[in-house]
């Protein structure tokens, strides 16, 4: 099993941008995202994603850490 990186907020956007989420808007430092099928996912813009912040985002991006690591 691949050990979870740590990446940026941007970093986590472009992840999901290539996913096919699109920005709906931002509020404050976090940005919300949505796909073709009305996922939502929230990822906050910190220089640092926490652990359990990322897990989430993979969560509801439904991929999992090997292919998070591809997408980097």
């Amino acid at each position: 099993m691949a050990k979870l990186p740590t990446i940026s907020g941007k970093q986590a956007i472009k992840i999901a941008e290539k996913l096919g989420f699109k920005t709906v808007r931002t509020r404050g430092s976090h940005v919300i995202m949505r796909n073709s099928q009305r996922k939502r996912t929230v990822i906050p813009l910190y220089k640092k994603l926490k652990p359990g912040t990322l897990l989430q985002i993979i969560k509801a991006l439904e991929i999992d850490k090997e292919k998070l690591v591809e997408l980097l």
